[in-house]
Order: C-alpha cells, then structure tokens, then sequence
C-alpha cells in the first residue's frame, strides 16, 4: 500500500477530526470576541508571529543548535552550519545577540578572540526546538503523503 493510498484512507478521520477541531475553535474564538478579550488576544499574536520571524528564520535555528554544543569562535560556528555565507552568520548573530538569545565574549588577546555561546533565555529554546524537531521527522512521511495527494488532486482539477 502507498503512501497515498494511506494517506486518502486516513483523510477522512482527518477530516471529522478537524471538523470538531474547527468548531471548538470557533466556540473558544466567539467566547473571547464576547468577552472581549480579542485585542489582548491579537496583541499576543502579534508577539508570538514577532518571536517566531526571529527564531525560525532559515539559519537561527541551526546557529543556536550548534552553540548548544559549547561556545565557538565564529569561524568553528561558520563551519559547523553548513550553506550560510559569512555575511548572513554576522547578520544572524547580532540579531540573536540584540534578542538575548546569543551572547558575544570578546577576549583582550593578540589576536583578539570572539567566542559566541548561548545565554540562559537561548537554552529555553533548545527543549521546544528539540520537541518541533522530533514532531517533524515522525510526521515527515505523513506530511509528504498529504502534500502528494493534494498535489495529485489539483492535477486532476478536483
């Protein structure tokens, strides 16, 4: 059986499961427009959509996840994320040292020596990062199975 053929058999639980989801949703959302509780509600949006533009950027991720290791010099961090240019590591790294995420030791030595390590409020990071990481590579089959199927569907015009 293929992951297609798996993936319509189960679309129908998903389905059902997602109906009944949608309508609590709806339920929990009347109830905070009527309390009146929405602006708060937009307003914590607002500063989760802000914290995950920083964080689940492209590179931020990996940076942090290689840091958890240890501190490193840029040019050890450079090599141990693979695919970024220097620029962007710069880029990346004064953003996650403005957010606290990030912190950058400068060492009096001739040459001068820069190590990067993760602060206390980065490591509260690595759990939830870890738990998303884990979801993904479990589900990963799962995902792909839907995506072909949705695929398959609007080729056929349905």
């Amino acid at each position: 059986m293929d992951a297609v053929t798996v993936a319509s058999g189960n679309a129908g639980i998903i389905a059902n499961e997602a109906s009944a989801n949608t309508t609590q949703r709806e339920a929990e959302f009347d109830e905070l427009r009527l309390s009146g509780a929405c602006d708060a509600a937009a307003e914590t949006s607002a500063i989760i959509r802000d914290m995950l533009d920083r964080v689940a950027d492209k590179w931020s991720l990996l940076i942090i996840g290689a840091l958890s290791e240890g501190p490193r010099r840029f040019s050890a961090l450079h090599k141990s994320v693979p695919g970024i240019s220097q620029r962007m590591l710069t880029h990346t790294l004064r953003n996650l040292e403005r957010d606290g995420l990030v912190s950058r030791e400068v060492f009096a030595e001739v040459p001068p020596r820069v190590e990067y390590s993760v602060t206390e409020l980065g490591e509260t990071l690595i759990v939830p990062v870890s738990v998303l990481a884990r979801w993904a590579v479990v589900n990963r089959d799962t995902i792909l199975a839907h995506r072909d199927l949705y695929d398959a569907r609007q080729d056929a015009g349905l």
